[in-house]
């Protein structure tokens, strides 16, 4: 069984930087982050699967990067120049399955969910 625990979301104004970070208990091949704004569905962020390789959403390349501690199995996400538009609720993610996706639905593991508003 997986179990993630977020942290590091807030309040920011347009421009500044925020660091998210997921620490994971058990096996997980793929880890990410998806977020979701209010009245919108649930969109991909950024992926890295046990390899390090990364995939991100085009709206964040260049702004996001997604990191790993493989030693105690942390994900971060590093925000900067952030937009109001990246004002959503943030969710670490994770699938065993040998392979990142990009939908929801193909992830079993989710944490609880860290605001982030760009105002």
């Amino acid at each position: 069984q997986v179990q993630l625990v977020e942290s590091g979301g807030g309040l920011v104004q347009a421009g500044g930087s925020l660091m998210l970070s997921c620490a994971a208990t058990g096996y997980t091949y793929c880890m990410g982050w998806f977020r979701q704004a209010p009245g919108k569905e649930r969109e991909e962020v950024a992926f890295i699967d046990r390899y390090s390789r990364k995939t991100y959403a085009d709206s964040v390349k260049g702004r996001f990067t997604a990191s790993k501690d493989n030693a105690n199995n942390t994900l971060f996400l590093q925000m900067n120049s952030l937009k109001p538009e990246d004002t959503a609720m943030y969710y670490c993610a994770a699938r065993t399955g040998r392979a990142c996706r990009v939908m929801p639905s193909e992830y079993s593991y989710w944490g609880q969910g860290t605001q982030v508003t760009v105002s």
